[in-house]
């Protein structure tokens, strides 16, 4: 993309923020250029944030089913999925599918409580129960 073409449309999910991008210059040098961003990725993220909304209302209404483990809400509700929560965290995925499960998610010691509050920027008394 050449540094007069980066789009500057605006993005109201950047909050009237820029982005960086890169683009050629004049001389043909690659450089960062500040963008507003662009329509197209507005409607993309605000799909995305909705997906998560949701995915996080249907885990809300698990866990007051007692299918799931509050760690399986807070894990939408701040926009992490399995993958993303385990980096996070610094456990295995199968790990963190497990601590998904109330009965082993209420067996969970202290600190590794304590790893998940940290990595989802929670108490771990928040972490422990619904908002």
């Amino acid at each position: 993309m050449e540094f007069d073409q980066v789009p500057q449309e605006g993005n109201r999910t950047h909050a009237g923020l820029r982005k960086a991008l890169y683009a050629r210059d004049a001389q043909g040098r690659i450089v960062t250029a500040p963008s507003q961003g662009w329509e197209v990725e507005e409607i993309v993220t605000l799909q995305a944030v909705d997906a998560l909304r949701q995915q996080a209302d249907e885990a809300r209404a698990r866990v007051a089913a007692g299918t799931a483990s509050s760690l399986e809400y807070w894990m939408y509700a701040r926009r992490m999925d399995l993958a993303l929560l385990a980096q996070a965290s610094g456990l295995w995925r199968w790990r963190v599918r497990r601590h998904l499960r109330p009965a082993v998610f209420a067996r969970l010691k202290p600190a590794l409580l304590a790893r998940y509050a940290d990595a989802l920027g929670l108490t771990v008394d928040q972490l422990t129960r619904l908002p």
